[in-house]
């Protein structure tokens, strides 16, 4: 393993609650045959408090008309990742996201077609359940490229500095990733994540530009790699966010079919993360595409989602 892997693996290897692996595991048995790891990420990892929290989880399988009874979820799941489901177990409530195993390590890489992956496995998560040692390898090679894709799209980004550190990559990165999906959090946000935990970033940013800097074989100013694709920088992450926003509402509408109480779990994450005090009327939940959508407009122009 590279420095960077051997970070990933023991991070990922880090205990959780024992009732957040008894879940994982739970949700593994829903997929027999089928999945192949499973992922804990997000605020609830973050804070580790679980009660009247919603917890967060990606489910890999191995193919995705393997993982469904039903063609049309394979379909949906492949043209717009993930598919996204509700679960309870043991008095405790998660939502978790379907990836198959060749798109998970897509999405981690600079090949990903939106920045939705590479940006959360960036950050902490635990791999709280795999079915078999090389699941568990091929999580980790996949959750190894997060922190690299991150550096290498967002140093482009910034102006030259031979006084730059790792700290303020990950900074002008998450600022970035925030900007390229439809979010409710504050403003302060995606320095708060660092803010949180500098030792670690710091390590891992510096981990990850010595596997940027063995792939360019460039260390201009003795800091950070110099990128080729440095012009074409800013166009792509217009396209970025142009995708990461109407992948957002293509997702809210799939999950109207997927995911019950999709429409109050929007509005709850919303007034948690924005402060605002979002009641639902009967018709929207009645309707929960359309009621979501509604919503859309006036929480923009408001500021409580961007």
């Amino acid at each position: 393993m590279t420095g960077l892997s051997a970070l990933v693996a023991a991070e990922l290897a880090a205990p959780v609650d024992a009732r957040v692996a008894a879940f994982a595991e739970h949700l593994g048995m829903q997929y027999p045959g089928a999945a192949r790891a499973v992922l804990f990420y997000g605020s609830c990892l973050r804070s580790a408090q679980l009660e009247g929290q919603m917890l967060d989880f990606y489910l890999i399988v191995s193919d995705y008309r393997q993982a469904y009874g039903k063609r049309w979820l394979a379909i949906a799941n492949r043209l717009v990742p993930p598919n996204v489901f509700p679960i309870e177990h043991d008095g405790l409530q998660a939502k978790y996201a379907v990836l198959s195993e060749a798109d998970f390590m897509r999405e981690c890489s600079n090949r990903a077609r939106s920045v939705s992956v590479w940006a959360r496995f960036a950050q902490p998560a635990r791999l709280v359940w795999a079915a078999d040692e090389a699941a568990r390898e091929r999580v980790i090679a996949a959750v190894s490229e997060a922190a690299p894709t991150l550096f290498q799209l967002t140093l482009p980004m910034m102006p030259p500095a031979t006084d730059r550190t790792p700290l303020d990559v990950w900074r002008k990165g998450f600022e970035l990733t925030y900007g390229a999906e439809l979010r409710a959090e504050r403003n302060d946000r995606p320095g708060a994540i660092v803010d949180a935990d500098p030792e670690r970033y710091d390590r891992f940013g510096t981990a990850a530009l010595a596997v940027i800097t063995s792939r360019t074989g460039d260390r201009p100013h003795g800091e950070a790699p110099r990128l080729k694709s440095a012009k074409a920088m800013p166009k792509h992450w217009r396209r970025l966010r142009r995708t990461g926003k109407a992948l957002t509402l293509l997702r809210l509408a799939k999950a109207s079919a997927t995911y019950a109480g999709g429409v109050d779990y929007l509005a709850w994450k919303i007034n948690r993360h924005a402060g605002t005090r979002i009641e639902l009327k009967p018709w929207q939940r009645r309707w929960p595409l359309l009621g979501a959508l509604t919503l859309l407009p006036r929480l923009l122009l408001r500021g409580a989602i961007r």
